[in-house]
């Protein structure tokens, strides 16, 4: 059994892989900031975990990371408030990636998004830049660390049903209309969790025609 952290517990992505990762037979622990979240949370079969990791300190995350194998970011500050974009999506995202590696968890899973890095292209006056900005670091943080990473790469996400395929394209091929639906990242997260294959890999996709467990391979 693999006892999974999955950061974000509340959000979309996250609340259809919690099921599915139980369904695989992990153990998950789902974060949440909202205790009144709880309640939506454990109806996945998730354990519901109530903590601030915008305001938690490295030294509170390592601790709460203490039994956890693996590590699966999929918060977002969601837009609008930029200081509050770097508080989470940059400045929180690199305390778990510090707290991991001191709780010796090992495995982390990061939800970027497609053709995220230090060559976004994004202006600084344009309201996306703090988030594009945010993920370029909190990624390169991950990748120079001494985890064992993965970094998903969705495109624009989509209410769409999930198909259990996508396209995987390399840097700077990405599609200009690059859709892919939560329930195809919730398959992706189970699969990254799951496969030796994705260490160390960047992998950037829309919904396509390649089955998940065709991209990741097996462990």
């Amino acid at each position: 059994m693999t006892n999974v952290a999955l950061i974000g517990g509340h959000g979309k992505v996250a609340l259809l892989a919690a099921p599915l990762l139980i369904e695989a037979g992990d153990e998950v622990s789902s974060w949440i900031r909202n205790p009144e979240h709880a309640a939506d949370v454990e109806a996945t079969g998730a354990r519901a975990v109530v903590l601030d990791v915008q305001h938690a300190s490295t030294e509170e995350l390592t601790t709460a990371f203490e039994g956890i194998d693996v590590v699966v970011w999929s918060a977002g500050a969601g837009g609008g408030d930029p200081e509050r974009t770097w508080a989470v999506d940059r400045d929180a995202a690199i305390r778990t990636m510090d707290a991991a590696e001191k709780a010796g968890v090992g495995r982390y899973v990061m939800v970027s998004y497609i053709g995220a890095g230090p060559d976004h292209g994004i202006p600084e006056d344009n309201s996306f830049f703090a988030y594009a900005q945010s993920k370029a670091e909190a990624d390169a943080h991950l990748r120079e660390s001494s985890l064992r990473w993965t970094i998903l790469g969705p495109g624009t996400l989509t209410l769409e049903e999930p198909t259990g395929k996508i396209a995987v394209y390399e840097p700077g091929e990405e599609p200009e209309r690059a859709e892919t639906s939560r329930g195809n990242v919730a398959r992706t997260i189970v699969a990254a969790v799951h496969s030796d294959n994705s260490v160390g890999r960047t992998i950037n996709y829309t919904d396509g025609d390649q089955p998940v467990e065709d991209v990741f391979g097996q462990s």
